[in-house]
C-alpha cells in the first residue's frame, strides 16, 4: 500500500485547512477531541478543503451516534473515534456512520454532505472509519476491531498508549515497540490500513518500515509553537 500524509488541525482555522490544502497534504485531522475549535467551526474548514485532493477527517470526541452523524452530514471525508478498545464499540461506531442497510445513520437527501439535495445521497462514497489503538485493551482487541467490516483503519494514539503502559506495564503484551507490531499485523491480516501520529519527522521511515499507511505529522498547533520556540531561541542568542 502507498503511504499517505496527513496532519493533525487543532487551532480550528479554516485559513490553515485551505492553507494545509494546498500545500498538498492528502488529508487532515480535524480535531474536536483536543484541539481548540469548537464543533462550529468544522463546517468552515471543510469548505476550505473543497476543490482540493485533500480529504477532510474528524475526530470527534466520543463514540456517539449524533457526533458522528452530524460531522458526516457537514461533508466530512471519514471519522477518527479515540479509544477503540473492542469489536463491539468498532461496530457501534460503524452502524453510527452509515445508512441502512448497514447502519442506522439518520438520512437527509438536504445536508452538506450531498450538497444540500443537488446530488443523490447514493453517489455519496462510504465513510472513512479510523478507529483509534491507544490503550493496552485495544491492542489485545486489535485483531478484533481490524476484522469488524467498515473500519478502515487501525490509528495507533502513541501518547496515550505509551501514557497506560507506563502506569499499567503489568497488563500489557509487551512495550511499546512490541505494542505497535501487534496492532500493525492485526490491521495486515484483516486487509486494513494502519497510522499513526508522528511529533518528529525522524520518526517517520521507522513508522513506514513498520508498515504504517496513514501517517500524521504533529499538528498546526506544534509545528506554529516550535517555529516561534525556534525564531526566539536564534534572535535571542544574536542579541
Amino acid at each position: 500500500m502507498n503511504a499517505h500524509i496527513g496532519t493533525f488541525l487543532s487551532i480550528g482555522s479554516p485559513t490553515i485547512a485551505e492553507l494545509a490544502a494546498l500545500s498538498g497534504f492528502d488529508w487532515v485531522l480535524i480535531d474536536l477531541e483536543h484541539g481548540s475549535g469548537s464543533e462550529s467551526a468544522v463546517p468552515e474548514q471543510l469548505r476550505a478543503l473543497r476543490g482540493s485532493k485533500t480529504r477532510g477527517i474528524v475526530r470527534v470526541g466520543a463514540p456517539h451516534a449524533d457526533l458522528i452523524a452530524r460531522v458526516l452530514d457537514w461533508g466530512a471525508h471519514g471519522i477518527m473515534i479515540p479509544h477503540v478498545s473492542s469489536a463491539a464499540t468498532a461496530e457501534a461506531i460503524v452502524q453510527a456512520a452509515h445508512y441502512a442497510p448497514r447502519g442506522g445513520r439518520g438520512y437527509s437527501r438536504s445536508v452538506r454532505a450531498h450538497d444540500f439535495g443537488l446530488r443523490p445521497a447514493e453517489q455519496a462514497p462510504a465513510p472513512i472509519i479510523m478507529a483509534q489503538i491507544e490503550s493496552i485493551e485495544g491492542v489485545k482487541h486489535a485483531a478484533e476491531i481490524a476484522h469488524v467490516d467498515g473500519i478502515d483503519v487501525l490509528f495507533v494514539g502513541p501518547a496515550d498508549l505509551q501514557h497506560d503502559l507506563t502506569h499499567r506495564a503489568a497488563a500489557a503484551p509487551g512495550d511499546f515497540a512490541k505494542c505497535l507490531r501487534l496492532v500493525v499485523a492485526a490491521a495486515k491480516d484483516a486487509g486494513k490500513e494502519t497510522g499513526i501520529l508522528a511529533r518528529d519527522l525522524g520518526d517517520v521511515p521507522h513508522y513506514l518500515e513498520q508498515g504504517f499507511t496513514q501517517i500524521a505529522i504533529d499538528s498546526d498547533l506544534a509545528i506554529l509553537r516550535k517555529s516561534w520556540q525556534q525564531i526566539l531561541s536564534k534572535f535571542r542568542s544574536q542579541s
